[in-house]
């Protein structure tokens, strides 16, 4: 039922894509201008302890049907788009792919970026915007995890939570925004 669901969803959206009728634009109370916003879904693999963050749609759900688990919408992100003013974004978040361990690492540090390439990290396709101010993402990483050593969100009792069970907390990641494109929760 859900794959059909899905397929059934996928199929309309890119209808809707060839056509240009999908409109994302909310406005927030909080925020003085329309926004347009991405979403950043979370998947895990209950067999290696991994999560990985996509914008992807078709991403999400073929690693669905491999056995991952969907845990649905992880954040937001502003829509980067060519010939529109994009002042209000912060740097583009990177993926970058450990082919020796499976891991996926995000980052907008182009110092990060560059170490872990030269010690063989590869790009990985996906890169999003991020806020230049708004809400929060959190970076944890797992000591004693090999894969799935790091982990995102913008829960701040997920946070706390991880942190008393023997995570480390590296700080603000990068910036989101609201599900209706604001800076604020």
């Amino acid at each position: 039922m859900r794959k059909t669901t899905i397929l059934t969803s996928i199929c309309l959206m890119g209808t809707a894509v060839l056509l240009g009728s999908i409109n994302t634009s909310n406005v927030s109370a909080d925020t003085q201008e329309n926004t347009e916003i991405g979403i950043i879904y979370r998947v895990y693999n209950p067999n290696t302890g991994e999560h990985v963050y996509t914008n992807s749609i078709f991403e999400e759900s073929r690693l669905f049907d491999i056995g991952w688990k969907d845990e649905g919408e992880a954040f937001y992100i502003p829509e980067f788009e060519v010939g529109k003013d994009n002042s209000n974004q912060g740097p583009l978040v990177s993926r970058l792919y450990n082919p020796n361990a499976g891991d996926h690492f995000y980052t907008s540090n182009q110092y990060e970026i560059s170490e872990l390439v030269k010690k063989g990290w590869k790009r990985d396709q996906i890169i999003f915007p991020t806020a230049k101010v708004g809400i929060p993402v959190y970076r944890l990483y797992n000591p004693n995890a090999i894969v799935g050593a790091h982990f995102y969100t913008t829960s701040s009792f997920e946070r706390d939570n991880l942190v008393n069970h023997g995570w480390r907390y590296e700080g603000v990641a990068f910036n989101s925004v609201n599900s209706m494109g604001g800076t604020t929760k």
